[in-house]
């Protein structure tokens, strides 16, 4: 964006010590749009002061999130919420200018090296098997405790750069591949748990009052492990929680992203950063119906 004579004094004016004045410069800043983003990367450069520059970060976070806030809206209203394109967009917030090809590309390669060892006359158990040989042993995904210290843990091209992700992630990664290869594993609603269920390919939610009943086992995204309906109940017992419907219904795409948005939120619940915190959690309103 050419640099007017008004953006110039508003540059100046960055620096200003009064936070009255500081507020009406960014709301006017603000206003250009994400075009005045390169002019204030060039301030920056040219910025000895820290605190100014914190400030210029600010205000470029602030035209991204704006940009960021329309895009959630519009997958929202999109009927058919793609779960990719909503995972990318959760990366975004972190990493607005995310390059999304590489990402694609190596999804697609990962997808191709399963489909290679699938056929029509495994189990669901030995497809299963197979999906998490390919991930876990041959790409070599690992797993780590979901923890609130390191918010590349959440963002999937994070997960498919290290080949290191927690359970939301990982469970992320897992579902987009089953999608694209047609193969019915669903995220269900598992207290305190990320857990994934291999489902008949019969079953409709709209139908069937007790999904529990057509969930052929469970799969721990962290590691590829498969659970069966013995060790279900015995997790229900420990952490005694009466076992109901609701909890084996599969999670909505937007559902999902919903909850990656308020698990990343923790990430930064400390004062430094708690306008994240909070954007995060503003996002996540904005999903809900």
């Amino acid at each position: 964006m050419n640099e007017t004579r008004e953006i110039s004094a508003l540059f100046s004016l960055i620096d200003d010590p009064d936070q009255e004045v500081f507020s009406t410069v960014s709301n006017r800043i603000v206003h250009y749009g994400r075009g005045i983003i390169p002019n204030l990367e060039n301030l920056w450069e040219n910025t000895l002061s820290e605190e100014v520059q914190e400030r210029i970060e600010l205000l470029i976070h602030k035209l991204h999130f704006i940009d960021l806030n329309k895009d959630f809206t519009d997958w929202k209203n999109n009927p058919y919420h793609d779960l990719l394109f909503g995972s990318l967009l959760v990366a975004k917030f972190q990493y607005p200018e995310l390059a999304t090809a590489p990402v694609l590309q190596e999804l697609e390669r990962i997808r191709r090296n399963v489909w290679l060892e699938l056929n029509s006359f495994l189990t669901s158990l030995e497809q299963a098997n197979v999906i998490s040989s390919i991930v876990y042993n041959y790409y070599n995904l690992k797993g780590v405790e979901m923890g609130y210290n390191n918010p590349d843990d959440f963002f999937i091209h994070k997960v498919i750069e290290s080949k290191k992700g927690n359970a939301l992630s990982n469970g992320v990664l897992y579902l987009l591949l089953c999608e694209l290869l047609d193969i019915n594993v669903k995220a269900i609603n598992i207290p305190r748990q990320f857990i994934l269920a291999y489902f008949h390919n019969d079953y409709d939610q709209l139908v069937d009052p007790n999904p529990q009943q057509k969930i052929h086992f469970y799969i721990d995204a962290i590691n590829g492990q498969i659970f069966s309906h013995k060790d279900m109940e015995a997790y229900f017992k420990r952490i005694s929680v009466p076992i109901t419907p609701f909890y084996f219904k599969p999670l909505s795409h937007k559902r999902i992203i919903q909850i990656q948005l308020e698990e990343l939120a923790k990430c930064f619940k400390n004062p430094k950063y708690d306008y994240k915190y909070k954007e995060l959690m503003s996002l996540s309103n904005l999903l809900e119906d």
